[in-house]
């Protein structure tokens, strides 16, 4: 490489600084105050808006690396072709060691922020809420003792939810009050399957004989999707329905009504318990 050449790197160098600062400086906010409020799983709830905030700070933070390496590389494209119209190969390219150290140096103190920061999200923010931590969970949200338990049972292939508050009435409908810590105690009747209600940002491990517990609170009503998110078999894409989240006069209403609907099968149903076992209990014999 010529001094001349040598003598330039800076130059360019600062000019692919300036792009991306420009670029980064548009794409940064457009991220957050634009696509931000857009992001999923949403806000209805506390452990929704969580994720949506970890979305957000993922993508505005991703943005920035990707622009630098697509600035890098539609400048070197323009500014560095070949323009005399034959095929040449250029000089042989060396490493730069400074510029590999600052390279490791910046994405190791990235991925170790994000890390403490995930951490400090999921136990000390969320308290590891709307996971699913099994029967006996870790870390519990403040006034987890006083949650509202709602059952979901889910088997090839449906759901249904049981209210041990209400005397353990079961239905085919998810719903559940707003402002109102509430348990999902999750299990299964048969195989291995996931509840995910996607704008709650819940998504539990349905596991038989196991009372897999996630907590969520609500901010506001509306509804919220349900699918399984384990491949369960034939028909695992049509586990899926809509549940809803009402105000508490209007989930009194229908606590009453449900029960009311439900009553003529209740006396088929086993006793309310933490897990279920079909009979027989070995089903391939």
């Amino acid at each position: 490489m010529t001094t001349a050449a040598s003598a330039q790197i800076p130059r360019h160098g600062i000019r692919i600084v300036l792009i991306w600062l420009v670029l980064t400086a548009i794409a940064a906010p457009l991220i957050v105050f634009v696509l931000g409020p857009h992001l999923p799983p949403g806000n209805m709830t506390s452990e929704a808006g969580s994720q949506r905030d970890a979305n957000v700070l993922l993508t505005a933070l991703l943005v920035p690396i990707a622009l630098l390496v697509v600035t890098f590389f539609v400048y070197s494209f323009v500014v560095f072709r070949n323009r005399t119209g034959g095929i040449v190969d250029g000089p042989p390219l060396f490493g730069d060691a400074g510029v590999q150290l600052l390279w490791i140096v910046l994405t190791g103190a990235i991925v170790l922020a994000l890390a403490v920061w995930g951490s400090y999200t999921l136990i000390v923010s969320s308290h590891g809420a709307g996971g699913g931590q099994g029967p006996s969970p870790v870390d519990q949200p403040k006034g987890h003792e006083h949650a509202l338990p709602v059952q979901v049972i889910a088997q090839q292939w449906e759901w249904t939810f049981r209210y041990p508050t209400y005397g353990g009435f079961e239905s085919r409908d998810l719903a559940i009050p707003d402002n109102t810590l509430v348990a999902f105690h999750v299990t299964s009747l048969d195989i291995t399957h996931s509840f995910w209600a996607y704008e709650l940002g819940v998504k539990a491990d349905a596991v038989p004989g196991v009372d897999d517990i996630a907590y969520v609170n609500a901010r506001h009503t509306g509804f919220f999707q349900i699918r399984c998110a384990e491949l369960c078999g034939l028909w695992h894409a049509h586990m899926a329905k809509k549940g809803r989240v009402l105000s508490l006069p209007a989930f009194q209403a229908w606590i009453k009504a449900a029960k009311q609907k439900n009553a003529v099968v209740q006396k088929y149903l086993a006793p309310y318990s933490d897990v279920y076992f079909p009979a027989p209990l070995r089903r391939a014999g």
